[in-house]
């Protein structure tokens, strides 16, 4: 039995659903493409969050202990892809958003998840909390993977659902165009956050 599931849920909790670049990224797309067409990047934050964490559990977290440049090098990578994708966000109008079948592909959202600052620091954290050295290293570790994976499903549909239902109300292009620009302020307030807490 893993004496701390219910502290570990908890925390998997609040580090999947509240709000970050993924879980903008998520409402964005849900709002402007549905979640058919949000499918791939579903797969993307899940799949690419998953693996950040298995990583971390194989000792990710001891090599940024070694090198700390790593810690500011993601940082200042992950800030500048997020800027690139607020403005990219801010200035799509109406008739872009029905030519491009995805705002960001599977790919670009699984590698995001290793230059994304709130998961790379909330992958580490979870690995340095909840999992023990020893002989239940590896028994620990999966339980938190799998936690972890369930959160992070979980987390960005409903993000993309809340999107999605946002849609209802929206029918005429400056809502559309208010509902982008506030997306791209959020993940403007995201980098701004990450420069104040790490």
């Amino acid at each position: 039995m893993y004496p701390q599931l219910i502290p570990l849920i908890f925390f998997s909790i609040a580090a999947a659903f509240t709000p970050g670049p993924n879980n903008i990224i998520g409402s964005y797309s849900g709002f402007n493409f549905g979640i058919k067409k949000s499918l791939p990047l579903i797969l993307g934050v899940t799949f690419g969050y998953t693996i950040l964490i298995t990583l971390a559990a194989g000792g990710l977290n001891i090599i940024f202990n070694i090198y700390p440049i790593l810690k500011t090098t993601i940082k200042i990578l992950g800030s500048v892809f997020l800027i690139y994708l607020a403005y990219k966000i801010s200035f799509q109008n109406q008739v872009q958003a029905k030519i491009i079948k995805n705002p960001v592909k599977f790919l670009d959202t699984f590698l995001f998840q290793f230059v994304n600052p709130k998961g790379v620091f909330a992958a580490i954290t979870s690995i340095s909390l909840f999992v023990e050295l020893g002989e239940s290293y590896v028994f620990h570790s999966l339980v938190v993977i799998a936690v972890s994976f369930f959160c992070a499903v979980t987390s960005i549909t409903s993000w993309c659902l809340l999107g999605k239902f946002l849609r209802r109300f929206a029918e005429n292009k400056k809502f559309i165009q208010r509902f982008n620009y506030a997306m791209s302020f959020s993940l403007i307030v995201c980098v701004i956050l990450i420069y104040l807490k790490i």
